[in-house]
């Protein structure tokens, strides 16, 4: 039975124009997208085929860096800003199998997303998992919420995949990364990743795709996205291709257009 804020959701929903959380569901084959969100999915797949492989790998670095976080660093807590519509190797799924124990609180404000958040709502008996409505410019009312699930004293792994670059270079995205960390402890990490502007075929695919989405899409070069890990030590083998990034054996093709960047760092 749907409660108050599941109706006022789907009454925001708009399926007029695409948005990304959609079609990023489409270009991963989910079913939660609308007509429009399948023509803008096909339009950029048209300009740049290779993009259904992108959102793959980053979905992929997703799983591997959540392993790492809750195996090797030891984290039991996290801040999923971003969340898109649930799919497969969701950030408690991946945390909570490794570490039964695992807090996670997902962040998004795509009113599609809270409706199916039921799905994302299921935890072990050990851990726990909360979710937010809410933007990523209102770090301050995301960071206020987290705290009723998480404890911030104590560290938690910040992941923020493909959301920096929905958010304007007047908006700061950098500064927002950094008052959010500001409130995190020592011992705390940021997992990021972003879409690069240095495939010309990409970039004529994102300028189509903003031209009609409700929320446009900022590709930056490499180098800007990763200055968003200044003042944190990375973790090997540093800022690179979404595929490089700790890779399983066999994982990836070595000839294939990423244009995605991705690191793993610690607040020390």
């Amino acid at each position: 039975m749907e409660d108050a804020n599941t109706r006022s959701a789907w009454d925001r929903v708009d399926t007029t124009k695409p948005h990304s959380a959609r079609v990023w569901d489409y270009l991963l084959g989910g079913k939660n997208n609308y007509a429009v969100d399948k023509e803008a999915g096909d339009t950029i797949l048209r300009l740049f085929p290779a993009f259904a492989q992108v959102a793959q790998l980053q979905r992929q670095f997703l799983i591997r860096a959540v392993r790492f976080l809750a195996g090797e660093a030891g984290i039991r807590q996290f801040l999923d800003i971003g969340t898109g519509l649930p799919t497969a190797g969701n950030t408690h799924e991946v945390a909570q199998s490794v570490a039964p124990a695992s807090r996670i609180v997902y962040v998004d404000n795509d009113p599609l997303v809270l409706v199916h958040a039921r799905a994302l709502l299921t935890s072990t008996p050990e851990g726990a998992t909360d979710y937010i409505d809410a933007d990523v410019r209102d770090p301050e009312r995301i960071l206020e919420g987290a705290a009723a699930t998480l404890d911030l004293t104590r560290p938690v792994a910040l992941t923020m995949l493909s959301i920096a670059g929905q958010v304007s270079d007047a908006e700061d995205p950098k500064g927002i990364v950094q008052r959010l960390l500001a409130r995190l402890p020592a011992g705390s990490y940021l997992a990021l990743s972003d879409g690069t502007n240095t495939n010309p075929a990409l970039v004529t695919a994102v300028e189509n795709y903003n031209a009609r989405a409700a929320y446009p899409y900022h590709l930056r070069s490499p180098e800007a996205i990763a200055s968003f890990f200044d003042g944190l030590e990375l973790v090997e083998p540093g800022v690179v291709p979404t595929p490089q990034w700790r890779p399983e054996p066999g994982g990836w093709d070595p000839s294939a257009q990423v244009s995605a960047v991705c690191g793993v760092a610690v607040k020390r």
